[in-house]
């Protein structure tokens, strides 16, 4: 019998039973690619990562699931393993390998207590969305303050502008109608003002109705408002998602550079573990 442990935290806040909970396999060495995702399909988290010895110069190598497919890159799973494998050490950077290369994460301490982490995160590229109009109306809206583009930074998001943040919180989108739009991973519903911004993210094509806190759509959110003029390019803003379904969040996101070149992306938040177990599988 072959026993692996896992840990939940919930991830982009303070308090437990909020958040996004991750589960992190601390030790997934012996896991076939199919068990893994097996195993993110019994969890049923929005992911859940196994983690693996370092092979490219990290502390560690990680690979993240959804409950139906492997993600290159996810947000709120990095920023959660950071927490759980950082917790006995005393790093100011815990280094993370992905598939799309090592991500840092700085992490701020009260006593041994990490108190906040923050992750640089892979620069996205971004295109105009194709499906723009069929998009509008499965949101039900009739157009978007911004233009609808599509952002890649090892998980695909689209970003649609609202009016008001009341606009936000009442949307109830067609997820038929959003299965059927060409593949993205998460499509990004967000409105606000200066530093201060509102989001709810839909992946039914990633096994995920609504998420509770999206790390990887955060950076390239304020890439998006940094270009189109919303706040400058070195603001940090701060992102509340997840209201909606009781999971409240907090995510914070900083984008350097110029509309040109964009130098650095940060995101960042708190975590914290919740809970333990371990799967027994059969030799």
């Amino acid at each position: 019998m072959r026993v692996f442990r896992y840990v939940v935290a919930d991830v982009f806040t303070d308090q437990p039973l909020a958040g996004n909970p991750v589960a992190v396999f601390t030790d997934a060495r012996g896991l076939e690619t199919d068990e893994m995702q097996s195993l993110a399909r019994e969890l049923n988290l929005s992911e859940s990562v196994f983690v693996f010895p370092a092979e490219q110069g990290g502390h560690a190598r990680i690979r993240i699931f959804t409950p139906s497919v492997e993600m290159p890159f996810a947000g709120h799973p990095t920023l959660g393993t950071a927490f759980v494998l950082a917790a006995p050490m005393q790093l100011l950077e815990i280094r993370l390998e992905t598939h799309k290369g090592i991500v840092p994460v700085a992490l701020e301490r009260e006593g041994a207590r990490i108190v906040f982490g923050r992750m640089t995160q892979p620069v996205p590229t971004w295109e105009e969305y194709e499906a723009a109009d069929p998009l509008l109306r499965a949101v039900g809206i009739e157009r978007s303050e911004l233009p609808v583009e599509l952002y890649d930074n090892g998980a695909r998001h689209v970003y649609v502008a609202f009016g008001s943040e009341e606009e936000v919180a009442a949307l109830r989108p067609d997820l038929g109608a959003l299965l059927e739009l060409p593949a993205v991973l998460g499509i990004n519903c967000f409105a606000g003002s200066g530093a201060r911004w509102k989001t709810r993210m839909f992946a039914p094509a990633g096994g995920v109705a609504e998420d509770p806190a999206t790390g990887s759509a955060a950076g390239p959110l304020a890439v998006h408002l940094a270009r189109h003029g919303r706040i400058a390019f070195g603001d940090e803003i701060e992102i509340t998602q997840g209201v909606e379904i009781l999971r409240p969040s907090k995510l914070f996101a900083v984008v350097h550079g110029s509309a040109d070149e964009i130098e650095r992306v940060e995101v960042g938040g708190s975590a914290v573990t919740v809970a333990h177990g371990e799967f027994r599988l059969r030799d």
